[in-house]
């Protein structure tokens, strides 16, 4: 699969990463979105495949393109019987996130990209569009820290893991009332909180990638990223845990309001999560034999840097992190966008 698609997959969030730049500070997070998403689908429907996606941009209904259940890929086109033989097509599910951090592209600011995971079919948990509680945490704390344990509990395994002390750790939570008391927790311990707004994509690859600075993430984010987020960190061998969140109450929004606890409990069970309450590990989440994550910095990033536009051209980090070859690369592209004014660029 890497080798099929690993340069093809590579330009699909390069195109909505350069898409979305263009409108990076301008305030415009829904439009940032919108043309990220075109962005992704055309390129998408170049590429020979015969995909499903299977976390996008929400129901049909409500998203025009990229939405759930959407085929993309070139072998899904009226004709694709003229030049893609049945017993040739590879057959994938994929997670995308246009522009995860759309807020983070309207004023500008760090740690936005554009993101997909890919694995062979049914090798990605379909997650409804409900909240997910979260644990991300280093390679070295594999297996030792747990969803379940108080926060100092999962931080003093942490720092005795990383041989650090406690005031030494860094953990990323974001900015939500729900947090309030978690927030306080943490701090207690002596660790230090850095607060989000959003994009806890970044977040949590940036508490498994080390040299970031960053040692954990904590709290309840949306479960699709989540889905996406175990699909990288599964590949970098780091520890990835959720649980579903159906109770309205844990969440308090406004818009789980038209949730109830049983109508919510009666969907997962609908869909084949026979306990609510199920801790998900990364290999439940992204279950494949072989899963591919690329990611596109769209702004200036943790370990990614966000487009750089210059006369004529522009200029991509992608990471790629792949579980068939166990390699994580990170590819520099220089996209000549116009040849008449295109100028020499600096490395």
């Amino acid at each position: 699969m890497e080798k099929v698609l690993g340069l093809e997959i590579i330009e699909v969030v390069e195109q909505a990463a350069l898409a979305s730049a263009r409108l990076m500070g301008k305030g415009l997070k829904n439009e940032a979105d919108a043309v990220a998403v075109e962005a992704m689908r055309n390129t998408m429907n170049k590429v020979r495949m015969r995909g499903r996606i299977v976390i996008g941009e929400g129901e049909r209904d409500e998203a025009p393109m990229l939405y759930i259940g959407e085929e993309v890929g070139i072998c899904t086109q009226p004709d694709a019987a003229d030049f893609c033989r049945l017993d040739e097509l590879l057959e994938i599910d994929i997670a995308v996130d246009p522009c995860e951090g759309t807020n983070l592209v309207a004023s500008g600011s760090n740690n936005s990209m554009a993101v997909l995971a890919i694995s062979e079919k049914g090798g990605l948990f379909h997650a409804p569009d409900f909240y997910m509680r979260k644990l991300a945490a280093p390679p070295q704390a594999r297996g030792k820290v747990h969803i379940d344990y108080p926060a100092e509990k999962n931080l003093k395994i942490i720092a005795e893991c990383l041989g650090r002390n406690i005031a030494d750790l860094l953990v990323i939570v974001m900015d939500r009332p729900r947090h309030k008391d978690l927030i306080a927790e943490i701090r207690a311990t002596g660790a230090r909180v850095k607060l989000i707004s959003d994009g806890d994509i970044s977040a949590a690859l940036s508490a498994v990638i080390n040299g970031t600075g960053v040692h954990a993430l904590m709290g309840i984010g949306a479960a699709p990223e989540g889905v996406i987020s175990a699909a990288a960190i599964r590949c970098l061998g780091g520890h990835f845990q959720g649980r579903l969140i159906y109770d309205p109450a844990e969440v308090n929004t406004p818009e789980s309001e038209k949730w109830t606890r049983a109508g919510n409990a009666a969907r997962l069970k609908e869909m084949g999560v026979e306990d609510p309450d199920k801790v998900f590990e990364a290999e439940d989440l992204a279950s494949g034999e072989n899963v591919l994550f690329a990611a596109t910095g769209i702004t200036d990033g943790d370990f990614i840097k966000g487009v750089r536009f210059f006369g004529g051209g522009a200029r991509t980090e992608t990471m790629v992190i792949s579980s068939q070859s166990s390699t994580i690369r990170f590819v520099d592209t220089v996209h000549i966008l116009d040849k008449k004014q295109f100028a020499s660029f600096e490395i």
